[in-house]
């Protein structure tokens, strides 16, 4: 019921990931990430308690394999989760467990990692690798979203998506990009709106929180 994918810009040394899903909320329970560590994604019948668990692996200097390791000694029901893990140097792994679900699939590619369950088809995982591998001239936020976009375009979920996320993070120690929505008809769509929307003012954001006297004005009333 869940695809996603994690990447890594190395001009920029952004980090982050694009999901979606048939269920609500999908990017508040299955997708984490943290800057200069990477993301975890732990998806199909989830456990959200396995993303900061992967983070803190990772912080503590194991590698992406190392971490699944860990991991799986965790989770007492690994064989029902779905996990995809990518380091702040673009080094990933990826985990599907015996019972995931329907359809389900993995890839890896350059600098990220995709995966899947109840799926179309098999190869909704590889069409957003290869979107993504195809995409270096992107910003990493649309580069992943038009990942998201092309495993959608691939056959998606073998049901409909109801849920989007985008999550970014870089030099600041809170995400850059945090970008959802949740219960809707075509929440792709609807999130590249929110994106087109938001990453014009996302550096003036960065600027209010480190140098708020050079920071641009909030354009709100009353504000001069």
């Amino acid at each position: 019921m869940t695809f996603s994918i994690a990447g890594y810009c190395k001009k920029t040394g952004m980090v982050g990931s694009a999901i979606t899903s048939s269920s609500i909320c999908v990017a508040s329970r299955c997708a984490f990430a943290k800057s200069d560590v990477g993301v975890v994604l732990t998806q199909n019948v989830t456990n959200p308690a396995l993303g900061p668990f992967g983070l803190e692996q990772l912080s503590s200097g194991a590698t992406p394999e190392e971490t699944l390791e860990k991991l799986k000694e965790h989770e007492t029901y690994i064989e029902y989760r779905q996990l995809g893990i990518l380091n702040a140097q673009g080094e990933g792994v990826t985990f599907s467990g015996e019972n995931a679900l329907g359809i389900y699939n993995e890839a890896s590619g350059n600098a990220c990692i995709a995966m899947g369950n109840l799926l179309d088809n098999s190869d909704v995982p590889a069409a957003m690798i290869a979107s993504f591998e195809s995409n270096e001239d992107l910003p990493l936020p649309q580069r992943l979203l038009s990942a998201l976009q092309a495993g959608l375009d691939a056959g998606g979920e073998a049901g409909s998506v109801q849920s989007a996320g985008l999550q970014v993070y870089s030099n600041p120690s809170w995400p850059i990009v945090d970008l959802r929505v949740d219960w809707q008809d075509a929440p792709l769509s609807e999130l590249q709106i929110l994106l087109d929307m938001y990453e014009p003012q996302m550096n003036d954001y960065i600027l209010r929180a480190e140098s708020p006297a050079h920071a641009a004005s909030y354009g709100v009333p009353g504000d001069l």
